[in-house]
């Protein structure tokens, strides 16, 4: 804790130190001055009307009345970690889901059902990570209601080159008709040597998407629905590289950090704009930024006939952990 020069604590931080590492101490109980305090240690992620919300590094939300605090100063994250990350493919999902989270969600054994109105399908489908408590015939039966009570078609996220039983239910889907519509990879990487490649001069961030950083991202006419998602995570920023005047940005990007983990997403450049390395100005910005909350590994998903990205990707030291699939019901009398 920050001390004054005649011994007392003191509270030095403010509203404009939001987005970075703090340490506080608080009161635990109204009322009380002496011998009840709280120290919480994380990120600053907002300070309005008279409340702080601090992000601890395992991705949960501290809200702090700052009439309660005694002590508070900025401190420094922990040292950067240069090798690359050990993950399991459960971790990497949850957190994966963590990111893009859905509008709604129902639980059926260990299988997480989701739904976004129709935006994305990884809003939009089944997370199976166990059992789902029944039958497989009858989990897949529930899973067809849920989605149908819901205009939407039903898909299972699965994935291979992961351990578990991800690979046995690829195959009893397909045995039974489902449909693989999308085949993507997730990689990861270590942090520091992304942050280390460019420096991230000319990049505004951002916790909320823009209209400007709206312009550029592919998907057009984004929703209420759209921007929900897009929001959601622990820790959310958004990149841009600012165009001429009055024009879209040059570059974009979007970043969530949850504990260890920041995943990137959405980095876009306008194609009049592109071999100039902007790209990677996005993801050091990012990465900067996720390394003072704490983070120290990174993770992607790619597209396997993206090539552009996959070699930026792998030139920032990113590999590929596993493939994951997005497999669609069979079609009505299909088996």
């Amino acid at each position: 804790m920050e001390f004054s020069a005649a011994g007392r604590l003191e509270v030095r931080i403010t509203t404009a130190d939001v987005g970075k590492r703090v340490s506080v101490r608080r009161l635990s109980e109204p009322g009380v001055t002496e011998g009840k305090f709280t120290d919480t240690v994380g990120v600053l992620t907002s300070w309005d009307a008279g409340v702080l919300v601090i992000t601890r590094k395992s991705g949960e939300s501290v809200r702090i009345d700052e009439s309660s605090l005694v002590a508070g100063k900025v401190v420094p994250a922990a040292p950067a970690r240069r090798r690359g990350p050990a993950a399991s493919y459960q971790e990497l999902a949850r957190v994966a889901a963590r990111a893009w989270q859905p509008l709604e969600s129902e639980r059926l054994g260990e299988w997480e059902l989701r739904a976004a109105a129709g935006f994305t399908r990884r809003a939009n489908s089944v997370l199976p990570l166990g059992d789902p408590g029944v039958p497989l015939d009858a989990a897949l039966d529930a899973v067809r209601r849920w989605y149908g009570e819901r205009g939407l078609p039903a898909y299972v996220q699965t994935a291979t080159g992961a351990e578990g039983a991800q690979e046995l239910l690829c195959a009893e889907l397909e045995r039974r008709g489902w449909v693989r519509e999308v085949t993507a990879e997730l990689w990861i990487g270590a942090l520091a040597p992304v942050a280390d490649r460019a420096e991230p001069e000319g990049v505004v961030l951002a916790r909320e998407a823009d209209e400007a950083w709206l312009a550029r991202y592919r998907r057009k006419g984004v929703s209420e629905v759209a921007l929900r998602v897009l929001g959601s995570g622990p820790s959310v920023w958004f990149a841009s590289v600012p165009g001429e005047a009055g024009a879209a940005p040059a570059a974009i990007g979007r970043c969530v950090v949850d504990g260890r983990w920041a995943g990137f997403a959405a980095v876009e450049v306008d194609p009049g704009e592109r071999r100039r390395g902007l790209a990677t100005v996005v993801m050091a910005a990012l990465a900067q930024r996720a390394l003072e909350e704490g983070a120290s590994a990174g993770w992607l998903q790619v597209e396997e006939d993206n090539g552009g990205a996959r070699a930026l990707y792998a030139g920032l030291g990113f590999g590929a952990h596993h493939s994951y699939h997005h497999y669609r019901e069979p079609e009505a009398g299909a088996p």
